[in-house]
This record gives structure tokens, sequence and C-alpha cells, in this order.
């Protein structure tokens, strides 16, 4: 009895080890499976979280670059404004500063002229209501450009230069008739401004006719022309303002 016992004992274990094993068996792919899903999400939410970062990275290059050429629009618009600023300050200091500057010294001139002639009252006399003349016709045509009266001004100024040809104020009275050319005919105003150049070189009036010249054949696309004015301006009057502003135009021509 014994005897039989024994083989089906060692049966039962043999089946009962092989239930165990095939357990094991399940339960190792059961895990196996689980961590390749694991793998798989964890391999997915990479893949998700990379393309996020390169749509990131795509986002902050685009905007990047955009901020650059804003930038570069920016400064572009800023020195054009700067230097519009710079020229219209030059206008006013033209039709303000210089003009009382020059008003100051004439009647300084007068003051001492005065007393010069203590002996020659009558000589002294006409020639100073001469002189008030020529500077009240000269203001007076002045107040008309400055008020954009171009027209009144322009005959104003050149009834000056007839009557006062050699007065202080020719020069600048031949200037601004330019200046009353400048929108309406330019041609005609860069003749005058030639004429302030070559026949009054020692005058501040010859450094702006050169830097206007300059600025009109810019206007006009020549470039050849405007690179000549300003070069001549800043050797002969390299201490001007107008040689300043002349030489930021010549770095922006591409000299």
């Amino acid at each position: 009895m014994i005897g039989r016992i024994a083989p089906l004992f060692v049966l039962a274990t043999v089946a009962l080890g092989g239930c165990a094993l095939r357990s094991d068996v399940r339960r190792l792919e059961e895990q196996l499976t689980t961590m390749q899903d694991e793998s798989d999400r964890r391999d997915s939410m990479l893949a998700a979280q990379l393309t996020q970062v390169l749509a990131l990275q795509r986002q902050a290059g685009d905007s990047l670059a955009a901020v650059e050429a804003n930038l570069l629009t920016f400064r572009g618009e800023t020195l054009g404004q700067l230097y519009d600023v710079q020229r219209q300050m030059l206008q006013v200091q033209e039709l303000a500063g210089q003009s009382t500057r020059r008003l100051n010294e004439l009647r300084g001139d007068l003051d001492a002229r005065g007393q010069q002639l203590t002996g020659a009252a009558p000589a002294g006399g006409a020639g100073g209501a001469s002189n008030a003349s020529a500077v009240q016709m000269y203001e007076a045509s002045l107040q008309q450009l400055r008020r954009g009266s171009t027209g009144t001004a322009r005959a104003g100024f050149r009834q000056f230069l007839e009557q006062y040809p050699t007065a202080p104020e020719a020069v600048d009275a031949l200037y601004f008739i330019g200046e009353s050319f400048s929108t309406e005919a330019p041609d005609s105003a860069a003749a005058y401004y030639t004429q302030v150049a070559d026949k009054y070189p020692s005058s501040p009036r010859a450094a702006s006719a050169l830097y206007r010249l300059g600025s009109m054949a810019e206007s006009a696309k020549d470039t050849t022309a405007a690179r000549g004015y300003y070069q001549r301006l800043i050797a002969k009057y390299p201490t001007s303002n107008e040689a300043a502003l002349a030489r930021d135009r010549l770095k922006a021509l591409g000299q």
C-alpha cells in the first residue's frame, strides 16, 4: 500500500510544481507586459514633451527674429527722426539765433559809428537813418518769411538787396530768398544758395547754404552731387554745426 502511495505523491508534487511554474511564468509575462505598457506611455509622453519643447523653441526663435526686426526698424526710424530734428533745429537757429546775433552786431556798429561821427552831424544823421531803414526792411521781410508768406518775404528781400547791396544783412537776405524757394522751386533755391556759398565764403551762411545744397541734391537722388557738397562743407567749415550733420549724411550715403 505504502509502495503505491509514494509514486502518486511524487506525481502530485511534480504536477503541483508544474502548476506553480506556469503561474510564475504568467505573472512574469504580466509584469513584462505592464512594464512594456509603462515604457510605451513614458516614450509617448517624452515624445509629446519633446514636440512641445521644439514648438516652443520655434516660437521663441520666431519671436526673437521679430524683435530683432522691430529693433532694426525702430533704430532706423529713430535715426531718421533725429536727423529731421537736427535739421529743424538748424533752420530755427538760422531764422532766429543767427539773425539776432547779426542784428546785435549791427546795432553795436551803429553806436560806434555814431560816436565817431560827432563832427559830421548831417552826414551821420543821414547815414543812421539809412541804416535804420535797411534794418527795418530786412526784419519786416524776415517776419513775413517766418509767417509763411514766402512771396511777400521774397519781394522784400529783393528790394532790400537793390537798395542796400552792401549792408551786413545782404548775405542773410540772399540766403532767405533761397529758403523762400526751397519747397516750391528747388532749382531757384539752389541758385541762391550757390550765390551765398560763392560770394560770401567767410559768412556762416556759406556753411548753411552748402548743407542745403547737399540736402536738396540728396532729395533729388543725386548722391554724387550731395557727397560733393557735403565734402566741400566739411573741408571749408569743419567746426560748424552743418559739418557735423554733413558727416552723418555721408555715413548714411555709404562714405
